[in-house]
Parts: structure tokens; sequence; C-alpha cells
């Protein structure tokens, strides 16, 4: 077409490797998942209550006691040599929460899960080891993108951003060329001067989602003041919901410098001082209205009368 239709952005053959090996990781999460909630069915209508005091219905202890009710179903037995020493709950409300009898039928569902999540479990694992693989060509870009607040934890999230947008930003002209590509900017729906939708679009269904399980976190967190700022001002105007994509916008926009410049990230560039604007002058109701507006509740001073 002459160069009037701009080409679609594909990645290299080695980043296509990688981002399917990375997005059918996500799909065997998925299916872990569903599997665990399923086990978790089996245990409730059995009336076994083992959420309600162990925090991980699959860890040790817990496994433990599964374990050993499907070995012997309908006998009552005592979980104290199964529960692991750190475990903080009291034997009393253990032994309480498994006062109940699972079903020849719910045994025969809630072992084939629990074989199912194992054997999940084990392709998950051969599949990271094959992704950390793929990946080693790519530390340099790798350690670049770890620097970016909440991307240090998981190896694996870093990746998964590279499988995604690959490491050369060549590719976007600006960051607003790869937040659009991800679909974490609002669309442009209007007619004449009727705005129709300012919605975020449907791309990036692989990627999004990390950037909204990162910001989330890190809006909970006080080492990064330039992230909670950000969030709490736009959150007062806007809704939780707009102020978290907005984080994700700034941390694509990070990732993309990094990238470009082959530099660490630095908070410098968004811990900009916001001076007073002194000519600005409100009347007293304006002002109670702003700080109502807020969060402030205004009470009287309650001076007493002489």
């Amino acid at each position: 077409m002459c160069g009037m239709v701009k080409p679609s952005f594909i990645p290299p053959t080695d980043i296509c490797e990688l981002r399917d090996l990375v997005r059918y990781r996500y799909k065997l999460t998925c299916m872990i998942t569903g599997e665990k909630n399923r086990a978790q069915n089996c245990l409730t209508v059995s009336n076994l209550k083992l959420d309600d005091v162990f925090s991980d219905v699959f860890g040790k202890s817990s496994r433990s006691i599964t374990e050993q009710i499907l070995q012997h179903p309908g006998e009552t037995f005592d979980v104290a040599p199964f529960v692991d020493v750190r475990c903080k709950t009291p034997i009393e409300e253990i032994q309480a929460a498994v006062d109940g009898a699972i079903s020849a039928e719910q045994a025969v569902k809630l072992r084939q899960c629990l074989n199912h999540i194992d054997e999940l479990e084990m392709h998950k694992a051969e599949v990271e080891r094959e992704i950390f693989r793929l990946s080693d060509k790519y530390e340099e870009a790798l350690t670049l993108i770890r620097t970016v607040p909440g991307f240090d934890k998981n190896p694996i999230t870093a990746i998964q951003v590279l499988s995604e947008i690959g490491g050369d930003m060549s590719v976007f002209p600006t960051a607003k060329n790869l937040v659009s590509w991800a679909g974490c900017c609002p669309r442009n729906d209007q007619s004449n001067r009727k705005i129709k939708s300012t919605r975020i679009s449907r791309a990036g269904s692989y990627f999004k989602p990390v950037l909204v399980q990162v910001a989330n976190a890190l809006i909970k967190s006080r080492k990064h003041p330039e992230i909670t700022n950000r969030y709490r001002r736009i959150k007062a105007r806007r809704g939780h919901k707009k102020a978290v994509i907005a984080i994700c916008r700034m941390l694509l926009t990070a990732i993309w410098h990094i990238l470009t410049d082959l530099k660490p990230y630095t908070p410098e560039g968004f811990l900009e001082q916001r001076p007073v604007n002194e000519s600005k002058v409100l009347t007293t109701s304006q002002a109670l209205n702003l700080l109502k507006q807020r969060g402030y509740i205004i009470k009287d001073d309650g001076v007493p009368v002489s």
C-alpha cells in the first residue's frame, strides 16, 4: 500500500516463541486455580472447613490432613501429628474444622483434583525452565526492567513484560504509542462534539493484567512515594480503577524510557514539585466544599461561650 498503512507490531521469532510459552504458563496457572476451586468445593460440601484454619488449603499441613482423610474416610483421627510446628492455629480449632465426613463420590473427585493439580504443577515447572532458558539472551534488558518498582520480586514478571513488547523500543516511536498498544489509555470515540466513550480498549489481554497486579501492589507500598502520591491525587478525582490504569501507564512509560535510553529506573522524573498557586483565591464556602470533596469532615471548634 505504498506505506500508507502502518504495519502491525510483530516481534522477532525468539520473542514470539517466548511469548507463546509465557501465555501457556498463564493458561496452566488458570487451570490450576480452577482445579483448586473444585477441590475446595469437595471439602466444603463434606463439612471439612480447612479454609477456616489454614491460609493455604493446599499447603503442607492442610495437604497432609487431606491425604489422611482420603486414605481413611469416615474415621476420626488426631490432627496433631500432621500439623507443622510453625502453624499458628491452635490444634483444637483444627480438630474442630475436620469434624465432617466425606462421601465415596466426593473422595473420588477430590483425589482426581489433587492428582491433576500435581500434574499441572509439574508441567508448569517444566515450562518455566524453558522460559528461563529462552530469556537468558535478554538478561541485560531484563535487568533494566527489574529496576522498575514492582518487577524485582518475581523474576517471571519482567519476562512477561519482555515477551509482550520485546527488547527493541524502536518499533514504538514514543511512549504514548506503547501505552496505546497495550490498551492503557482512553479511546478516542467521538462524533462532532459528542464524546461517546473514553473506556480503555481491550488490547493487551495478557499484558494488562500483569500491570494491574503490579500497580495494585505498589499503591499499598510506602517505598515509592512517586507512585502512591499520583494514585491518591487521581483517585480523589476519578476513582480507584482509573487511578490504577494511570499507574499502569506510568510504569509502561518508565519501561519504554529505560529500554530506549538503556538506563535504570529513577524516580526523579516523577517527583516534580507542585508549587501552590498563590494567585488563586477561594471563598469560605468554596474552600469548605473543596475540603469535603477531598474527604475531610468539617467540625465546629466548640468554644464555650463565657
